[in-house]
């Protein structure tokens, strides 16, 4: 599976951005798909992942009630909306999708937060 990752920049604190990343396979539909993110100097991060079966979703503690995730199964992608921005959120992120056996990377996106 090739991962796609976009919609990354610089936003100022209090904004919003959306995150896309689009699966180069039909079978995207089977895999748990999420996020990750890793700033300077820090441990990649969980940040958001929903089941392919239930579309379960879960959160890192850190973006709880300001991220949302979901993903269009029709069009191979999952999103990550995040909203109300700070400063720490400045990372790179990284979608994923996982089977059983096996987690894909895509490739990375800057998202920059100003204060």
């Amino acid at each position: 599976v090739q991962l796609q990752a976009s919609g990354g920049g610089l936003v100022q604190a209090g904004g919003s951005l959306r995150l896309s990343c689009a699966a180069s396979e039909r079978t995207f539909s089977s895999y748990t798909t999420g996020w990750f993110r890793q700033a300077p100097g820090k441990e990649r991060e969980f940040v958001a992942r929903i089941t392919w079966r239930t579309g379960t979703t879960y959160y890192g503690d850190s973006v709880k009630g300001r991220f949302t995730i979901s993903r269009d199964n029709a069009k191979n992608t999952v999103y990550l909306q995040m909203d109300s921005l700070k400063p720490e959120d400045t990372a790179v992120y990284y979608c994923t999708a996982t089977t059983a056996s096996s987690t894909y990377w895509g490739q990375g996106t800057q998202v920059t937060v100003s204060s």
